[in-house]
């Protein structure tokens, strides 16, 4: 295990421990129970379906709204960055949508749509677009001239050009967004099922608020926590690590 990781691990177990000091002060398992305390339930749920079915449907909604806002957010911000006229004509937008609170957009296409998966999915993804879009900005503001010319002077075609010498100079742009945004939209993403669908982790975190079951709260969260955690260490990380690895060369 590398220096990185044992840190890592004990900074966790620090957590963990500060957690059950935490309990066993409050000494009240209806206001913040022991980890040992989820054990039980979280089997339970687990060997009923109900939570990987949950998971899978908030997952399900996360990838969606991913994919979109990072493909929306990578075009608009290539466009932004590379022409200063269309740059002019979005600022506006792109600090109105920044600066537009998560629930009211999620409100606003609940209201409009209907409580159905494609205003969930649009919700979620709106409010993500202008945070992919100011990255992605910045790292074409950021290209090399010098490689711009050569591109000229060999006379590469677009689709070589973006491939060989745009792509690469904003890969660590790119790895940053979808860092930071999977992190954000998983949180909206229980935001909008706690309002209004009926499947997903934030439906049943909805439900068992209404019962004051504290302990099927963190069990539905910290399912979907450990989830991510993965997605984050496994892929999100290697991949920036990567991608960065040319400008340290």
């Amino acid at each position: 295990m590398t220096g990185k990781a044992l840190v890592t691990a004990f900074s966790l177990i620090g957590l963990l421990g500060l957690w059950i000091v935490a309990a066993t002060l409050t000494a009240d398992a209806t206001i913040l129970p022991t980890p040992l305390a989820l054990v039980g339930p979280f089997l339970q749920e687990l060997q009923s379906g109900e939570l990987l079915f949950h998971l899978g449907q908030t997952l399900l909604r996360v990838v969606w709204a991913f994919v979109l806002a990072m493909g929306i957010g990578l075009a608009l911000g290539l466009l932004m960055g590379r022409f200063p006229a269309v740059d002019r004509w979005l600022d506006p937008w792109l600090v109105v949508f920044l600066n537009l609170p998560a629930l009211v957009l999620i409100v606003l296409c609940y209201l409009w749509i209907g409580l159905n998966e494609t205003a969930a999915i649009l919700a979620v993804t709106l409010n993500k677009v202008p945070n992919v879009t100011t990255m992605i900005r910045e790292g074409a503001r950021s290209f090399d001239p010098n490689l711009d010319a050569m591109a000229k002077v060999y006379r590469m075609p677009a689709s070589t050009r973006l491939r060989h010498v745009l792509l690469p100079q904003l890969a660590p742009f790119i790895a940053a967004a979808a860092r930071s945004g999977i992190a954000v939209i998983w949180k909206i993403v229980l935001v909008v099922e706690f309002l209004g669908r009926s499947s997903g982790i934030g439906f049943k975190i909805h439900l068992y608020f209404q019962l004051f079951d504290v302990r099927m709260v963190l069990i539905y969260a910290l399912s979907f926590i450990i989830v991510m955690l993965v997605v984050e260490w496994s892929l999100l990380q290697p991949w920036e690590r990567r991608v960065r690895r040319w400008r340290t060369a």
